[in-house]
């Protein structure tokens, strides 16, 4: 016997996962969190390989957003993440995706919780895991969502039709203020660190304190064992420094290695989501290392190239670039005031239909 859960299974940004209308699935937290595990690895004990699954064997494709209509004045849309924890038989939901959030709004149309307007569609969407808002506009001529376009996104093959998604709320969405430790910069295990939260929780450190270009092939990081076992350190002492207390079993906050830019952008990355080097970097994670670029005095000093003034940042990262546009205003002897920080995603649906899970 097997349970049928309606579903649909959609590219957002650079990622992908399985997208369920919030009322699909059961209220209760832990009964729900098994639903996922069993449709994504088919086990509640952790395949890495999902194969008896829908997963797709990476934590890029281990991804899950529900969806559901508001019950806030402010938003249209409620999102809530969840990140399957590959392997480990276990979800998290103490952090949000850029990426999979730019398939909600399109899910949303195609599951009829929203109408589609034309030209486009424009929703504000409620991010469940840190209580921040996003207005997301999709290209829907015709009253349907449009896939096809000419914008092209790293990470992605081929181009999609443009999708905006503006944050409003993210300033210390996790942690509480935007340098949640207080300080610019900090001294963990001997390392100097800019800790910052503008949507994502990242721990920005200079790759050259760890003897590195910042340039390594993700290969060459994967395999050297003493700097993920250092970086892992610093993670967990960061963790109580950022309010986030013990993060042994959460993968925030994120960490980050950053040199000067190699194609004429702000700066240059390597993501580590906490313990694999990311192919590329998260949405609201190139939104938080933007963000440092344009702090003073902040790790990035000396290192990104912004001009004065400039709104829009190219974050490089391994697989290219990703473009931030910060809405901000400078302050007299404080931090900038981060108005919005826009986007620009792409989606496509891939399939819909039942995924079976064991009774």
């Amino acid at each position: 016997m097997q349970r049928a859960i309606p579903y649909m299974h959609l590219r957002g940004g650079s990622s992908k996962g399985l997208f369920f209308k919030a009322s699909d699935l059961p209220t209760n937290e832990l009964l729900r969190n098994q639903w996922l595990l069993l449709a994504m690895e088919g086990t509640l004990a952790g395949d890495p390989r999902q194969i008896d699954g829908l997963g797709g064997g990476s934590s890029l494709s281990s991804k899950v957003a529900i969806v559901g209509l508001s019950d806030s004045a402010e938003a249209d849309l409620d999102y809530l993440f969840v990140q399957i924890q590959q392997g480990k038989g276990k979800v998290s939901t103490t952090q949000t995706c850029g990426n999979m959030l730019a398939g909600v709004l399109p899910f949303a149309i195609e599951a009829g919780l929203i109408p589609a307007e034309t030209p486009h569609t424009r929703a504000r969407i409620r991010l469940l895991n840190t209580g921040g808002i996003c207005e997301v506009i999709v290209q829907t001529p015709q009253g349907r969502v449009e896939y096809s376009g000419t914008t092209h996104i790293d990470g992605v093959v081929g181009t999609s039709a443009a999708i905006i998604c503006n944050y409003l709320e993210t300033v210390g969405a996790t942690c509480g203020a935007l340098l949640p430790t207080g300080k610019t910069i900090d001294t963990i295990q001997g390392v100097a660190a800019t800790c910052i939260d503008n949507g994502m929780p990242l721990v920005v450190m200079r790759a050259s304190d760890f003897g590195l270009t910042g340039y390594e092939s993700i290969m060459a990081l994967e395999a050297n064992t003493n700097l993920k076992e250092k970086i892992e350190q610093i993670r967990l002492e960061a963790g109580y420094l950022m309010n986030l207390g013990d993060v042994s079993q959460q993968t925030i906050p994120k960490m980050c290695l950053v040199a000067p830019a190699m194609q004429g952008g702000a700066i240059h990355t390597r993501m580590f989501i906490p313990h694999v080097v990311h192919e590329a970097i998260g949405v609201l994670a190139a939104v938080s290392v933007a963000t440092a670029c344009i702090l003073p005095e902040s790790i990035t000093q000396g290192i990104a190239t912004v001009e004065e003034g400039a709104s829009l940042l190219s974050i490089e990262h391994p697989s290219g670039e990703f473009t931030v546009n910060l809405s901000y205003e400078r302050q007299a002897n404080l931090l900038p005031h981060i108005m919005a920080s826009g986007v620009i995603r792409t989606a496509r649906l891939l399939s819909k239909g039942a995924v079976f899970i064991p009774i």
